[in-house]
């Protein structure tokens, strides 16, 4: 038969033909949208990237000291850039087996512990290590991040044994933290609420929780074994040390993230750029308007106000006197987005341009209406509407495209340690913010930033939060967010209060003059609290 017959039929065959349901590309074959990650370059049949093996990451450290803020900011970027990512907490097995609200005897932990103690100890290790074995195999894992305290070299290079025997390769990571001051503060973070410490002086709750430690794990050895792949992150990211790390292109990714990523509290903030002279078009590089510059020294005051209230309340939960921490100004080089700045940089703070950061390319669809779309590219429309968040239009973006484009600023925002605030498009918005709160593909085209109000992202080990700080004194009619995307008119004045998420904040009312006056800061998200009910008082 002929050979390129043979290999036509073959390309065409069902068994090796890539499949798109919205004919995106020649990579991607997904039918299943919502296990399509925001950044993700490829994919496979198997779900994993064909040229990394599985990889273990097994944390290494005591409690209070950042291990599980850094499982879940790792597994976050992973699954990002389309990784099969899972943790896999070893508290959460304890309790599985121990009962909600049982303890683990004394000697739990100790290397001379009694025969009960140890069965039980294995017992959980046993039921955690066979359920990252099956994720891996029969459900086509790439990562598993074994989240535990892991105290003893001896354990450590058994560890990395059983997993050779089953062909996962092993990257230890330990965060050594040895400054008191970081101490405190993540076990004033996380631990204090348990209600071992109710009532309890946040210092003083503190103290004795790192105590609580130190008695019921006597022996820790940091990590200094020669043969194995480890990190050593030390006091929160302020250094690193690396041995062995050089087992394929994953790793070196992962280990990249681990150098830009630092568990110390900061926030962020997103706000929308100025209305701009005229209409704001893609090519245009329009300067503020008489109405942008007036949003824009509002929007400082409202931001600056914001951050003493806050520092003020935080100083007196803490009983002493709490310094703000410097904020950082990041926009893209599109002019209205510089100019929105200028209060601030008038005022002494560092502003930063970011040329990834400027708004999402439409096309040769700029500046037409929909109607005019629809005739035109009738079939680009049918795919848009299948896909909104892959497709792009002709000689466009898409969401994905922005979302590959913007993983620098993404490193760059985890190596950041003062606050920032980012000013941008609303499309930028949409995929920083979906980044920072985990948020589906398919959800972020539908995110809504109106120019009333400025995004707070606040950290947490388990799940961020979000607030919504209203701007007050704004003429109703530029508050709207964007367009969903390019084909969609602008919303009208009655969707000024719509939230980053649908149906996260209270219904939407119409606009009217109560909407100009000041509100106080309200919540989007609120997870953390309950995430983390059960894991307060956690040891592992």
């Amino acid at each position: 038969m002929d050979t390129l017959l043979t290999a036509e039929i073959a390309a065409n065959a069902p068994r090796y033909r890539r499949k798109s349901s919205t004919f995106i590309d020649g990579i991607h074959d997904v039918t299943d949208q919502d296990n399509m990650a925001p950044a993700q370059l490829y994919s496979t049949m198997s779900g994993r990237l064909f040229h990394s093996g599985r990889i273990a990451i097994v944390m290494v450290g005591l409690p209070a000291r950042g291990k599980t803020h850094i499982c879940v900011s790792m597994a976050r970027y992973l699954q990002w850039l389309g990784v099969k990512t899972r943790i896999f907490h070893l508290g959460d097995y304890r309790r599985a087996t121990v009962g909600e609200g049982g303890n683990v005897p004394q000697d739990y932990f100790y290397p001379n512990a009694s025969p009960a103690s140890t069965m039980l100890r294995q017992k959980i290790l046993k039921k955690c290590r066979e359920d990252i074995y099956a994720w891996l195999n029969h459900e086509n894992g790439q990562v598993a991040i074994y989240d535990a305290v892991n105290p003893t070299a001896a354990g450590r290079r058994a560890l990395a044994k059983e997993f050779a025997k089953h062909d996962v390769q092993t990257l230890f990571l330990e965060s050594y933290v040895d400054d008191e001051e970081i101490l405190k503060e993540n076990a004033r973070n996380v631990k204090i609420h348990s209600p071992d410490f109710d009532g309890m002086d946040p210092d003083e709750a503190a103290e004795r929780y790192l105590k609580r430690i130190e008695t019921k794990i006597p022996i820790f050895e940091t990590m200094q074994e020669e043969e194995l792949n480890y990190v050593k992150m030390i006091n929160a990211g302020r250094a690193f040390f690396y041995n062995n790390v050089s087992f394929n292109y994953l790793s070196h990714r992962i280990v990249f993230y681990l150098t830009n990523l630092h568990i110390k509290a900061r926030t962020t903030f997103f706000v929308r750029a100025g209305p701009a002279e005229g209409e704001e078009f893609y090519k245009s590089d329009a300067p503020l308007s008489e109405e942008g510059r007036s949003y824009a020294q509002k929007m400082t005051e409202t931001l600056l106000r914001h951050r003493e209230q806050e520092r003020k309340a935080n100083s007196e939960q803490a009983g002493h006197e709490i310094r703000l921490r410097p904020l950082t100004v990041w926009t893209s080089t599109r002019l209205r987005t510089i100019q929105t700045a200028d209060p601030l940089k008038e005022q002494g703070y560092n502003v930063r341009q970011r040329s990834q950061m400027s708004q999402i390319n439409p096309g040769l669809c700029e500046k037409l209406s929909e109607h005019a779309i629809r005739r035109l590219y009738p079939e680009e429309v049918e795919k848009h509407e299948l896909d909104p968040y892959h497709h792009r239009y002709p000689r466009a973006e898409s969401y994905h495209d922005l979302a590959v484009r913007l993983e620098p600023i993404i490193l760059e925002l985890e190596r950041e340690q003062n606050d920032v605030l980012i000013i941008a498009h609303e499309s930028v918005l949409r995929v920083l913010y979906s980044y920072l709160m985990h948020c589906r593909p398919m959800e972020i085209p539908k995110l809504k930033f109106p120019r009333d109000e400025i995004i707070e992202i606040i950290p947490a080990a388990y799940q961020n939060e979000a607030k919504r700080i209203h701007i007050p004194g704004l003429d109703p009619q530029f508050t709207p967010g964007s367009p969903e995307d390019i084909r969609i008119p602008v919303p009208s004045i009655y969707s000024s209060n719509l939230p980053p998420i649908d149906g996260i904040s209270s219904p939407v009312e119409p606009a009217s003059m109560d909407n100009v006056l000041t509100r106080p800061p309200e919540k989007v998200v609120n997870n953390a609290k309950e995430m983390v009910a059960d894991k307060v008082a956690d040891l592992d």
